[in-house]
This record gives structure tokens, sequence and C-alpha cells, in this order.
């Protein structure tokens, strides 16, 4: 099932089996069994999916329907320890990318504030309280590590640290080569790999956004539990990172091994 399909049967009103999925997840070209299960909020995926459809940019995959998924898995992982309203946190983060400005745009640091004033003018539309619109559009404009925006609330706090989790540890590692390569970027500078003697330029080169961003994100979870969750996955990113910089340092001349 394509994410514009899951879209569909959203407008159309038809049910969604129980639980969130697992193993695989939805993108512009891959299949699933079963939509996404948001109870006990789905009334209010159902009302904001359509919405988000004529939004989201079907072409970006770091930032597509299974990058909302996965922020949703981890916001549900973070509430189960810290609380929140999960009302203000569902429609946050459906609606947390809803403006796309491209990574290498002069404009990237305010597509929060930008989502922020457009998931405001939806849920408005929709009737939602002041409040509530107010927690979400709060909760969207500090998301972003770029804005640099302290988290007022806790639910803020619980989107941010969910969505800064989808930026490090295996999948991070993903998503960077991913939009890298969507940017037509090197993987890494093959006179200075590490940017010993250089500074960073993550506009040219994937390896120098871990150091960055990607490896500066463990110091800035706001919540005990994004705290060490993100530990655990920085741990991830520095492994990857430490043998990949082994490998180019060997190059060539790496010893041959008996059993390949």
């Amino acid at each position: 099932m394509t994410q514009r399909t899951l879209f569909d049967r959203t407008r159309q009103g038809r049910g969604a089996p129980a639980g969130l999925p697992t193993g695989r997840c939805f993108d512009s070209g891959s299949q699933m069994s079963t939509p996404p299960d948001f109870a006990p909020y789905q009334d209010i995926a159902d009302t904001l999916l359509p919405v988000l459809a004529d939004m989201l940019d079907m072409d970006d995959g770091s930032h597509d329907l299974s990058h909302i998924l996965r922020v949703w898995q981890n916001v549900r992982l973070l509430m189960a320890e810290e609380g929140g309203d999960g009302v203000v946190l569902l429609a946050a983060t459906l609606l947390h990318d809803c403006v796309a400005v491209p990574k290498d745009s002069p404009q990237r640091a305010a597509a929060s504030r930008l989502s922020a004033q457009k998931a405001a003018g939806v849920l408005e539309g929709l009737g939602w309280s002041p409040e509530r619109v107010g927690a979400v559009a709060h909760a969207v404009e500090a998301h972003s590590y770029s804005a640099n925006i302290a988290p007022e609330t806790l639910e803020a706090a619980i989107l941010q640290d969910a969505d800064r989790l989808d930026a490090t540890g295996h999948i991070g590692i993903a998503r960077c080569f991913y939009v890298s390569g969507r940017l037509n970027r090197a993987l890494y500078d093959p006179h200075d790999p590490d940017a010993a003697a250089r500074p960073l330029d993550d506009a040219a080169y994937a390896v120098d956004h871990f150091h960055a961003k990607l490896l500066r994100l463990s110091g800035t979870f706001r919540t005990d539990a994004g705290n060490r969750i993100g530990r655990r996955r920085h741990r991830v990113l520095r492994d990857f990172l430490d043998g990949l910089m082994e490998e180019v340092a060997q190059g060539d001349h790496a010893a041959p091994t008996k059993n390949p």
C-alpha cells in the first residue's frame, strides 16, 4: 500500500486494523498490508491525514509518511514514561513537517515556523480550541534543530526528542546518506575525510554532517527517556563513523585476510 493509497483510504473512512506497523514502512514505492492505527486518537488521524496528503512531499523519502510513523512511535515510547497530551502530540507529529523546505534552501531554518503557522491554520479551521492550537503550534515550531527554539511545554520537548531520535542510530545514518545523495553531495573529502585540517562542510560531504549535527544531538535531548534512547543510538552513529574512517584510512593498503 502506497502513501497515497493510505491517504485515499482515510478519505473514504475505511477502518484500520489495530497496532502500529512493524517491519516494513510506508514510502512512495513500498507496500504494506495494513494502514497504521493511531488509537485512541484515530478520529484525529482520520481528519488530519487527508489534509496532510496535500502537503507532504511524496518525493522526499526522509520526510515522508514513514518518517511521521517513526516519530509517532518514538512519541508513544516517550509518552509512556513522561506523560503528555496525546491529542496535542498526535496533531503535532502529523503536521510537524507540513511545509516542505529543501535541506539546501537558505530558508531551511524557517521551516518549522512556517509549518507551525500552517498547522495552526488547519486546526483553527477544524474548530480546535485556541489553547490546543497554540500547544500544537509551539511543539511544531520548537521541534527543529536548525530553528534552535527551546521547548516550553512537555509536549514540545517530547516531539523535539522524538524527531531527533529519528536522526540518530541506524535510521539516522540511512537518512543522512539518502539526503546527501539527493543533493549530489560526495560521501567524504578524500584528502581530509574527518575534517582534521579544514572547516566542516556538510553541504559538500555527507560524512561532515555527522560532525556538524548528528553526533551533537546526544547532548540535546530534553526528556529522561529520550536521553537514554539517544545515548544508545549515538553509539551506533559513533561506531559506524569510526568503522568507516578505518576503512577509508586503510584504502588499498589493507592487509589481505584468509577468510573474506
